[in-house]
């Protein structure tokens, strides 16, 4: 009996012992696996960083570290110029030391790639402040996943002074930050310019005090939004002279879109009052970078690229186009433009594309019929449209790009139509390659359409077919987002404070996990999609964009009746609110006017003081 005994503690303890082994092993495997994944994103970080021009690396000695994020990949984000000017905002503090972090590089990062500074690789624990810029409201969903791979508890509430702050800003959170309010530290409601130097300061005051006393202070800076003391309505902060700062690519890779390029923002804002348009009233007003800025700019761009992007809602709406255009040929730069007008097209500015070597010309008209032009504001004739397609056909262009969206308000099957008809008399004068994008409309916060209900996915999905079904056979190639990508987006950029803990249970990024964290809250995607009533509270009322409530009421009203709406004058009008009185009466603003007063049409009145 004793021997037995004695046998089965034996075997229990070599069980044991295997069992140890066995779990100090995986252990073990676990760590290399990781090391081995730690070593492979720093090689790959370093080997990006090699391949930059321009990268600021500082030591962090005395420093305040502030990592700027982009919750997408390194190609995506180093497209953008909005990353660029707060990278060079932050470093051009001498008491800080800013580095970007990515979502990937090429693409989503792997499922155990950690998440690292590019320039150091530190995690973002080891910041003081991580800001976001945040462009786009589904990279909502890469938000909780880059939180969640750093190790930080989700909500703010979770998190003390141990943590880093949780700072966000870009156009999405900018105009709505409600459905991440639960989220962030704090909001930043405005233009970099305006906010990064006071919010500096602030930061070094409250580095490492309690987050009750931090938000305080932080909520003394103009610009943020602090949801934990509700102290909204937040006004928007907006910079008038662009030409001081002017925004440029700062760090030069060939693995980005638009690698092969300077990309100058040559205004900022615009005044013509598209319905739809986020950029065009959150960005109010338009401020155009002088003709001498613009060329003084180009001339050290092209020590590093001989291409300039030439970026504004609408670059043929400057005033000094035609000069640009003529003037960077000139020097041998080649030109690509983000967005052009046709009301009206500039000749030169064709020409200088056609020439750089540009393969597309892309414009806009949005809307197929004079009727939904109307109703969306965008107050294109048919024939300036096709004005810009016969000169795409006359310089020789590969391909010509027209974009449409479908499903905005009021938009019937014969509006539809109107897309189909407007494509196939392009198709008649431009020989050559000719695509469209029929995208599906989403209402955003901000715009006089906040109110408007969003199209059924399936009758969008219908309306879309329906052009491809016509157009497909005769030569013109359609293409489309996702309209039910589409309404989440839709959800998203008029949601409330509630989908934040939608967007925290869902583990993975697909429909399916949406849906179902939807319904696990007691939410329902049409409750968002909804038509809003005019005196109804909105979400996004703790944040003031520029633009009153009133004015969107007015031009909505306007919009139903099919009225339009005239641009904005470049002087001399405080209607909508963006502008103040400095800014609208300023005697000196018609020095700086160039020729091409298209922008400001019929409504271009000289302001006498």
């Amino acid at each position: 009996m004793a021997a037995e005994q004695l046998r089965l503690k034996e075997s229990r303890f070599e069980f044991k012992s295997i069992s140890s082994i066995i779990i100090f092993t995986v252990i073990v495997i676990k760590i290399q696996s990781d090391m081995k994944q730690n070593y492979r994103t720093i090689d790959q970080a370093k080997k990006i960083i090699a391949q930059e021009e321009g990268v600021v690396r500082k030591n962090w000695g005395g420093k305040l570290p502030v990592a700027l994020v982009w919750p997408n990949s390194y190609r995506v984000g180093m497209s953008s110029l909005a990353l660029h000017i707060l990278y060079r905002l932050f470093n051009d503090e001498p008491d800080v030391v800013c580095e970007r972090v990515f979502f990937g590089y090429q693409q989503a990062p792997g499922r155990n790639e950690p998440l690292l500074s590019l320039e150091s690789q530190r995690g973002l624990d080891e910041f003081a402040a991580v800001a976001f810029t945040i462009s786009y409201e589904l990279d909502y969903f890469n938000v909780i996943q880059m939180l969640r791979r750093a190790g930080f508890p989700i909500f703010a509430e979770e998190r003390d002074e141990s943590w880093p702050l949780l700072i966000a800003g870009g156009p999405a959170v900018y105009t709505n930050p409600e459905p991440l309010a639960e989220i962030f530290d704090a909001f930043a409601i405005g233009e970099g310019e305006a906010i990064v130097p006071p919010l500096v300061d602030a930061l070094w005051e409250i580095n490492d005090a309690p987050r009750a006393e931090a938000y305080q202070r932080l909520a003394e800076v103009d610009g943020l939004y602090i949801p934990a003391l509700n102290n909204g309505p937040v006004e928007r902060v907006w910079i008038k002279d662009i030409d001081s700062l002017p925004t440029a690519t700062q760090i030069y890779t060939a693995q980005t879109e638009f690698g092969d390029r300077t990309l100058v923002e040559i205004a900022r804002g615009c005044g013509r009052g598209c319905r739809f348009c986020l950029a065009g009233y959150v960005y109010r007003p338009m401020r155009e970078m002088h003709l001498d800025t613009v060329l003084s700019v180009a001339r050290h761009a092209l020590k590093h690229r001989d291409r300039i992007g030439l970026v504004s809602a609408a670059v043929s709406d400057h005033s000094w186009i035609d000069q640009i255009a003529t003037e960077l040929r000139q020097m041998g730069a080649r030109l690509t433009a983000s967005s052009m007008r046709v009301d009206p097209i500039s000749e030169p500015l064709i020409k200088g594309l056609a020439e750089s070597g540009n393969q597309t010309l892309t414009i806009a008209p949005e809307a197929g019929s004079v009727r939904m032009r109307k109703v969306i504001n965008k107050p294109q004739a048919d024939a300036q449209i096709l004005r810009a397609v016969e000169l795409a056909a006359k310089y020789k262009f590969p391909q010509l790009k027209m974009y449409f969206m479908v499903g905005q308000p009021t938009e019937t099957e014969a509006d539809v139509e109107a897309i189909a008809g407007m494509a196939l008399a392009a198709r008649k004068i431009f020989p050559r390659n000719m695509a469209i994008n029929a995208t599906p409309y989403v209402p955003k916060a901000q715009t006089a359409f906040q109110w408007a209900a969003m199209l059924p996915v399936e009758t969008l999905e219908a309306r879309i077919k329906y052009l491809q079904d016509r157009l497909n056979p005769n030569g013109v190639t359609v293409r489309s987002d996702s309209p039910t990508w589409a309404a989440v987006e839709g959800a998203l950029a008029r949601g409330d404070r509630r989908l934040g803990r939608v967007l925290a249970r869902m583990r993975k990024i697909n429909l399916r996990e949406w849906q179902s964290a939807l319904a696990t809250q007691g939410l329902s995607q049409e409750d968002y999609l909804r038509e809003r009533q005019l005196d109804e509270a909105l979400p996004w009322d703790v944040v003031n964009s520029g633009v009153t409530k009133a004015f969107f009421s007015w031009d909505l009203r306007r919009a139903l009746r099919d009225d339009l709406t005239p641009a904005c004058p470049p002087a001399g009008c405080l209607k909508c609110n963006a502008c103040d009185e400095e800014w609208a009466f300023r005697p000196d603003y018609q020095d700086a006017l160039g020729p091409n007063l298209g922008a400001y049409g019929d409504n271009f009145i000289p302001f006498v003081s």
